[in-house]
């Protein structure tokens, strides 16, 4: 089960449940095969894990396309939502990512914020940049 924790400024703080060993293994593996069959041994594995965020933002990272990259970001995205709420978040406080639990989330968030201004979604990019912002405002990949 994740931490909720209080910060300093008073705003609650989850910590996502690690992703499973075999799941965190099968997408290192996946990462490090021939560039050919990268993509396809990635999407197998979120086949096989379907709520690993960091799978979803690895997947969108290697889309052939804007609109590709779009939906993998995406999925992550709910998927890290439908996480984030199972773990106690209640639709506001801190996902920082200094938590190495939280950055499936977090790259599937800036993904989708980065798809979006791709495919000239530009109100959903702009909620994704604020979103990020209020998640942990001194997350390193800010924009």
């Amino acid at each position: 089960m994740s931490q909720i924790n209080l910060s300093t400024g008073g705003l609650p703080e989850t910590i996502l449940d690690r992703e499973p060993d075999d799941a965190l293994a099968a997408l290192a593996a996946a990462v490090s095969a021939s560039e050919a069959d990268r993509r396809d041994q990635v999407s197998s594995v979120v086949a096989r894990w379907p709520r690993f965020l960091d799978g979803w933002a690895t997947l969108g990272d290697l889309a052939r396309d804007d609109v590709e990259a779009y939906a993998a970001y995406r999925v992550g995205y709910h998927r890290g939502l439908d996480r984030l709420r199972q773990n106690g978040w209640r639709g506001s406080g801190y996902v920082r990512w200094a938590h190495d639990e939280n950055q499936g989330f977090l790259k599937a968030l800036d993904g989708l914020r980065r798809a979006a201004e791709a495919i000239g979604e530009t109100d959903e990019m702009d909620r994704c940049k604020v979103f990020l912002a209020q998640l942990d405002p001194e997350w390193p990949g800010r924009t």
